[in-house]
């Protein structure tokens, strides 16, 4: 019965601090692993994550606290991952148990750099986890919004509707509300790309471009990413739902997107060394916008503002002499 599975979250950034608090709504006891040593122990203390979220306290009682990436797998059936897709890689590399058996959700909202594949592509090819056991948690949804325990919406995606609903059902509350979609490819390439539109936006508004031209660049991301996830995943999905056009606007228009306060500080003249330095929490705009331009570059679609930004943070190109090209090619 899924009143007795078992779920740990891996990460301690501030989505995986909101995703431990949905589940502390709803269970008696969340695994959390925690890659900081300081930050475990100042939780234990205090009751609550010194870097993120430091707002949200936790009872105690209700987390199994570790350190070690391996305890946390073999204490929880339902894995959910919340760390930068950057490090991905290096934490798997620490695994000396099996993830055989386990259901993992991806919260991470970016591409794995060492295979250039989404998360839930990376377990199934690297670690043989069956797509009926994996799944995408989306948004729109901020971790800073969860904190405030504001209304938000997530979309849980998988194969297995069951496993979806089960997650949706862990997570839920009274300022969260869930829906469940089979879309597990499109859902979370849509997570990946429209934090490169974000970047996007933050480059335009560093720029000084308005109100208007955002709105018409988000109107173009839009009809891009249907583009670019119709070529790599073609099936029936409504791009206006809130998994993709919703998380899109969000992310584009939001003060708590890390993403786009990135694209302003690179719009502003920061190089993208000394905005990767001045901000505490990860861009992942910045690591998907190389990999989905060369994905982008096998399937031939058509995507602007993916190739705008890229050439910006990858190949030095003056923002301002790229928009003014990229400007020309919206409509």
């Amino acid at each position: 019965m899924d009143k007795d599975l078992k779920f740990a979250v891996i990460g301690g950034g501030s989505w995986a601090t909101a995703i431990v608090k949905m589940l502390t709504e709803n269970l008696n006891e969340v695994g959390w692993y925690m890659r900081s040593v300081y930050a475990l122990e100042h939780l234990k203390r205090q009751q609550h994550n010194p870097n993120y979220l430091s707002s949200v306290e936790f009872k105690l009682n209700q987390l199994k606290l570790t350190n070690d990436i391996n305890e946390a797998i073999e204490y929880a059936d339902y894995l959910i991952f919340a760390i930068p897709s950057a490090f991905l890689h290096t934490e798997l590399q620490k695994l000396t148990t099996s993830l055989e058996g386990k259901v993992i959700f991806s919260a991470i909202k970016g591409i794995v750099p060492e295979t250039g594949l989404i998360v839930g592509e990376h377990f199934h090819d690297k670690y043989n986890i069956p797509f009926n056991d994996i799944g995408v948690i989306t948004g729109p949804c901020h971790a800073e919004e969860v904190a405030l325990e504001r209304l938000s919406y997530l979309t849980i995606a998988s194969n297995d509707e069951e496993k979806a609903k089960i997650v949706a059902k862990k997570l839920s509350s009274e300022y969260i509300k869930c829906k469940v979609s089979d879309d597990i490819i499109g859902t979370e390439y849509a997570a990946v790309l429209k934090n490169i539109y974000s970047v996007a936006a933050g480059i335009a508004h560093g720029l000084g471009y308005g109100d208007n031209f955002q709105s018409v660049l988000m109107s173009n991301a839009i009809r891009e990413m249907k583009r670019f996830i119709k070529k790599v995943h073609k099936m029936k999905r409504n791009i206006n739902n809130s998994a993709y056009l919703g998380d899109l606007l969000v992310t584009g228009y939001s003060v708590f997107s890390r993403n786009r306060m990135f694209g302003n500080m690179i719009g502003k003249g920061y190089t993208v060394k000394s905005a990767q330095m001045e901000m505490n929490m990860v861009a992942e705009g910045y690591y998907a916008a190389k990999t989905a331009y060369e994905l982008d570059a096998n399937k031939n679609t058509r995507t602007p503002i993916i190739d705008a930004v890229h050439g910006i943070l990858y190949e030095n190109k003056n923002p301002k002499k790229v928009f003014k090209k990229l400007a020309e090619k919206l409509d």
